[in-house]
């Protein structure tokens, strides 16, 4: 009896280590510029915004890297994988304006191999360039010269001059898409254009400003733009969820609140032409019945603009093919109204796991840690559906999937391995599938004193 219970108790102790939440473990963390620039503008530092989804990238062996010097010149970074030594390029443009959402963006276009450079916007003229063919792959030497000039145009395709947000998707066929807004905060249009064949064409706006929102309070808002969690591929299928920004304050029950307010959700199966809601019925096309915010069947997680809803926080897909939301807010239990977002935010805001199931059930989940800081959190999934979602400051919490993603765990700690960081990180999701994710962040300073810009590799301990 007693040897029975002791294998009992051995199996049932090896069960719930086999349910524990992942780990991670530091691999390398490279200094890639002792001083970059810094100063913080929209409670971000330009060189780390977690929107940009694409400042660090990996492409075949390669991984690219940019960020902008203590003087402003923007720099490209590249080394081979897995751990090879830095090279980096100047380009011959420097940032216009201390605004941290000037920041830059890459991409690599497979058909031919070139880098693609998306910066310095914000409701502004873009400044764009790409390579010569092949530089992704050929490791030819690493200099400015195989760039081509910098434009204000997205290379032959004029998209205005009012342009924040830019990112680069790669499309299941290998296209190359450029994910956009146009317009300003409050009153702006999410745009998608393709390159192929050495063409970028429009495709159009797939999400408009237009409709009416009305509030709790019955204040009214005829203006909006969508910020989106990710514009992210699984299979021939392109996931988008965001939250909408209203322009009229007034649907806040604070001036000094965010007018964000619903989590959405909708997906296209023929690469963001036509667009679909969660129960599958058709809801908008792009360039000429844009989805918006009286859109039927696209929230999913309601909520008004009186807590203090972040926006552009972050989105993967399991393999199952199934959307997994990060959302971060301040729940009604600590206040009803956020009177002050700068400062309620980092003192009360819970990070949520929001998913789907195949049925189309959604689940939402409060991580039971406090974000401590305006700012976002980003997640990734490895080989097993195991959930990390790395936060301020690079604190890294995780849930597996064994346990329906609800032993949420920290398994690193920045703030506490001097590590220096300032708020929010940039992550390189293309190394996912290797069973790493590389983190960008840049150390802390004070006023514009340049500071150290790090890339630090974590195993994702549960692939």
């Amino acid at each position: 009896m007693r040897s029975t219970f002791l294998v009992a108790a051995a199996f049932g102790l090896l069960a719930d280590i086999c349910r524990a939440a992942p780990s991670v473990s530091v691999v390398s963390n490279t200094q890639l510029d002792p001083k970059g620039i810094f100063f913080v503008s929209f409670d971000g530092v330009v060189n780390v915004n977690s929107f940009q989804e694409s400042a660090v990238l990996a492409f075949q062996n390669f991984q690219f890297a940019a960020w902008y010097t203590s003087t402003g010149t923007a720099v490209l970074g590249r080394r081979t994988l897995p751990s090879g030594a830095w090279s980096t390029l100047q380009l011959p443009h420097n940032i216009s304006t201390s605004d941290s959402h000037n920041v830059i963006s890459l991409g690599v276009s497979p058909a031919d191999g070139k880098i693609h450079v998306a910066l310095d916007c914000h409701s502004t003229q873009m400044f764009y360039t790409s390579s010569e063919a092949n530089l992704a792959t050929s490791g030819n030497s690493w200099v400015a010269s195989r760039f081509a000039a910098i434009t204000t145009t997205l290379g032959n395709l004029n998209i205005g001059t009012v342009i924040t947000y830019p990112q680069f998707v790669v499309t299941p066929n290998n296209l190359l898409q450029f994910v956009f807004r146009s317009g300003v905060s409050g009153d702006g249009a999410t745009q998608l254009a393709e390159y192929s064949a050495g063409t970028w064409t429009n495709v159009g706006s797939w999400a408009s400003a237009t409709g009416t929102y009305t509030a709790p309070s019955g204040v009214t808002s005829t203006l909006r733009n969508l910020y989106i969690h990710g514009f992210s591929y699984h299979g021939t299928r392109a996931y988008v969820s965001g939250t909408w920004r209203e322009q009229n304050g007034a649907v806040s029950c604070s001036s000094l609140g965010l007018t964000n307010h619903d989590t959405v959700y909708f997906y296209s199966d023929d690469m963001g032409r036509t667009w679909f809601n969660n129960a599958g019925a058709q809801i908008g096309t792009s360039g000429t019945n844009p989805v918006s915010v009286n859109t039927a069947g696209i929230i999913v997680d309601s909520l008004d603009a009186d807590h203090a809803l972040m926006n552009q926080e972050s989105q993967t897909v399991d393999s199952t093919g199934q959307l997994h939301i990060i959302i971060s807010y301040v729940p009604g239990r600590f206040t009803q109204c956020v009177s002050n977002y700068e400062t309620v935010r980092p003192e009360f805001a819970r990070p949520f796991h929001l998913y789907r199931s195949a049925s189309g059930v959604w689940t939402k989940v409060e991580i039971p840690f406090f974000v401590q800081s305006v700012g976002r959190s980003q997640i990734v999934m490895d080989s097993q559906d195991n959930v990390y979602v790395i936060m301020p400051f690079v604190r890294v919490v995780t849930a597996s999937k064994a346990s329906g993603w609800t032993d949420w765990t920290s398994v690193y700690n920045g703030t506490t391995t001097l590590l220096q960081a300032f708020g929010e990180v940039t992550l390189d999701r293309a190394r996912v599938s290797s069973g790493l994710v590389s983190v960008l962040y840049q150390q802390n300073s004070t006023g514009t004193t340049p500071s150290p810009v790090h890339l630090i590799d974590f195993s994702l301990n549960g692939s």
